[in-house]
């Protein structure tokens, strides 16, 4: 017989809209006992602890952390990410927190310490990167099947109606989210853009708010031009104007003159190799629509980074997605932000850790 998997009492905190994703999860992975959840909507807590049989719905963090709890899902909104981080830190709890991973880089900074000191795994939600479409691209550049990187860009091409933003108080705002299509949306590709390409040398950015100003206060469109640390450039374009939408994508080209790209579209679906020239077989395209078929979308990504960082807990080794890793996205989002208020180019002074 084989072995059964170490079992982790999971818990979740927020039980809003990200929260089911986390939830189908630790319901179903072998490595998770799903133990407790917590919100500040007593409701939304009772409902989830209801539909998933959690046995502690808890009113607070504190006592969310005093359950027993070994591991912890923040499915909170941006701001409130440090204090929990922390706080479960201090508790000795392990932690997988949503995108982004704070809207400061001190904040981060801070979160990345705490984790160290008290020595849990602490990892940040990036399940795209577990997309096989985007493995590929991140192997085909690690074996130097294009070359080297020369040029690369990411795009968040949304629609977000004035209902989306009428969810929450804190959502367009920035108090509640610290900025709005790069903090929210595009920070998925440019998570991707930077782990396809590497460390950001500099960055120059503009950032407006030209259709939905009369019910949020933070952009809703961006375009901003990077340069890697390697001499590639890069472009990042960002909008929750357009409708129809056309989606993210990421490509990437290559010194030999190869192209490769990932595209999502719709939202929500697995994104798919829409660019590949490396000329796979017809035998190997015939595999990859299997696999985007077998798994098609949300949230199946989210299971699998869940998995990952679970079992990374298990095997005391660093999950796919530390806080540091994280910590780029956020940096490169920043300097575009600074860029933008200052109308000037913002350089790394080194890479961003």
């Amino acid at each position: 017989m084989g072995s059964v998997p170490r079992r982790l009492k999971t818990g979740i905190i927020g039980c809003g809209n990200i929260a089911p994703a986390h939830a189908q999860a630790l319901a179903v992975l072998p490595q998770s006992e799903f133990w407790a959840c917590a919100d500040v909507d007593s409701a939304k807590a009772a409902s989830l602890a209801s539909e998933y049989s959690v046995r502690h719905c808890c009113a607070t963090l504190d006592e969310l952390l005093a359950s027993g709890i070994e591991a912890l899902m923040v499915c909170t909104p941006h701001k409130s990410h440090e204090a929990i981080v922390t706080r479960a830190a201090e508790a000795g709890v392990h932690v997988l927190c949503e995108k982004p991973i704070s809207v400061e880089l001190a904040e981060a900074d801070r979160m990345i310490a705490a984790a160290d000191a008290a020595g849990i795994t602490f990892g940040v939600v990036f399940m795209r990167r577990f997309w096989p479409a985007a493995q590929r691209i991140h192997q085909a550049i690690v074996s130097g099947a294009i070359g080297l990187p020369t040029f690369g860009m990411c795009q968040a091409l949304l629609w977000r109606p004035e209902s989306y933003f009428a969810q929450a108080e804190w959502r367009g705002t920035w108090a509640g989210e610290g900025g709005g299509v790069l903090m929210n949306q595009a920070v998925h590709v440019i998570d991707m853009l930077q782990w396809f390409m590497g460390s950001v040398a500099e960055v120059y950015g503009k950032y407006d708010t030209l259709v939905h100003g009369n019910y949020i206060d933070v952009e809703d469109t961006v375009a901003a031009t990077l340069t890697f640390a390697s001499g590639a450039l890069g472009l990042v374009q960002a909008i929750t104007t357009i409708d129809p939408q056309l989606g993210y994508r990421v490509s990437v080209h290559g010194s030999n003159g190869a192209s490769l790209s990932v595209w999502e579209n719709p939202e929500g679906t697995q994104g798919f190799n829409d660019i590949w020239t490396l000329d796979p077989t017809g035998e190997q395209r015939a595999r990859w629509e299997q696999e985007e078929r077998d798994q098609p979308g949300f949230p199946a990504f989210h299971i699998l980074q869940i998995e990952d960082f679970l079992q990374s807990i298990i095997e005391g080794r660093e999950p796919a997605v530390t806080g540091a890793e994280a910590r780029k996205s956020l940096a490169i989002i920043e300097a575009i932000y600074e860029s933008s208020r200052t109308g000037q180019p913002i350089r790394f002074a080194e890479s961003p850790s």
